[in-house]
């Protein structure tokens, strides 16, 4: 890596080579080995190399709004760094505390630490970019080609929620609420990520500057409101099952992202008109899916795992009156539709 930053001198690395689904690192002790060694282990080494190149490289790292956990600020959850009195009446601005959610997350979080130590150390300039819930499925530049579509995750380990309710609502299957769909997540469209990082890539930190932290959201919705939504759009049911994960069923959640809104972000808010571009995707590539990727694999720990048993990944159908003829497209094998992210 020193020699290929040696070699390319670039001005930002913008860093994505995590493993990124929650579920996926809640899977077995393999995983969540996997997923420490892996993600830990390679922001130390992105650190250690950008210091050996002796090169003044900005780092772009992609983290997640889960670094706060939900709804622990007692109010709006600012963008990185909390006003704090301390003993004695002392003012003080913090980096915010750690309240992570799973071994994915933990890993940001620990991530994040890195990165204060390697500010404060070697002055290395480091944008953290706490992101929300990814949304859709192609950035206006994707969308020119087929050859250029993203994969569509849809499976419990890899799948993000709203993404998966649209591919379940488009192939008549009913929605997998988890628990009472109180969980309250921050969204943004995939197009609003892309603009995001862009803003990032040219609006660096001085080298001195502490690690600048940005909440890479658009807004904040229930998931039950959400399902709502696209059982309202496709006529699916909602089906509410145990829920997988270790969390609170219902949490309010204010998060601030007047950062990247002052930089000139305009951020796209969940409309039933945008799903359209999403269940297209999904109808053009149903005959890939596999029904009995659908419901959730992992879990939390063993009391999850119980309350979930009854769970039957035969049990889910497609309703064949949403079928459609089956469309062969040249190019696109890379979109993978049966499992693999978070």
């Amino acid at each position: 890596m020193v020699q290929l930053l040696k070699e390319e001198k670039p001005d930002s690395v913008v860093h994505f080579a995590e493993q990124r689904a929650a579920p996926y690192s809640m899977k077995t002790s393999k995983a969540k080995r996997y997923t420490v060694d892996n993600n830990v282990g390679g922001a130390n080494n992105l650190c250690c190399a950008v210091i050996d190149s002796e090169l003044d490289i900005h780092i772009v790292h992609l983290g997640t709004m889960g670094v706060y956990g939900y709804g622990t600020s007692g109010g709006e959850i600012p963008e990185g760094y909390i006003d704090v009195i301390l003993p004695g009446g002392r003012e003080a601005n913090i980096l915010h505390p750690a309240h992570p959610g799973s071994v994915y997350h933990a890993t940001k979080c620990l991530d994040a630490i890195l990165w204060q130590f390697y500010q404060k150390n070697d002055q290395l300039r480091i944008t953290d970019l706490h992101q929300g819930i990814v949304w859709g499925t192609n950035t206006p530049q994707c969308a020119l080609d087929d050859r250029l579509v993203n994969r569509f995750d849809y499976d419990g380990d890899y799948g993000t929620v709203l993404n998966r309710f649209l591919m379940q609502g488009a192939m008549g299957v009913p929605l997998t609420v988890y628990g009472t769909g109180g969980q309250t997540r921050a969204f943004i469209h995939i197009s609003d990520t892309a603009r995001c990082i862009d803003i990032a890539i040219n609006n660096p930190p001085n080298k001195g500057d502490r690690v600048e932290i940005f909440n890479q959201v658009a807004e904040t919705r229930r998931v039950r409101d959400i399902a709502e939504m696209v059982a309202k759009m496709t006529g699916v049911e909602a089906n509410f099952i145990p829920n997988p994960r270790q969390e609170a069923a219902e949490n309010e959640l204010d998060v601030s992202n007047r950062k990247f809104c002052n930089l000139g972000l305009n951020p796209i808010t969940l409309d039933e008109g945008l799903f359209d571009e999403v269940t297209e995707v999904v109808k053009k590539y149903k005959s890939r899916c596999n029904p009995r990727k659908i419901l959730p694999a992992s879990f939390w720990n063993k009391a999850r795992a119980a309350e979930c048993a009854s769970l039957d990944p035969d049990s889910i159908k497609i309703d064949a009156s949403k079928e459609e003829k089956k469309v062969e497209v040249a190019g696109v094998a890379h979109l993978n539709t049966t499992a693999t992210t978070a």
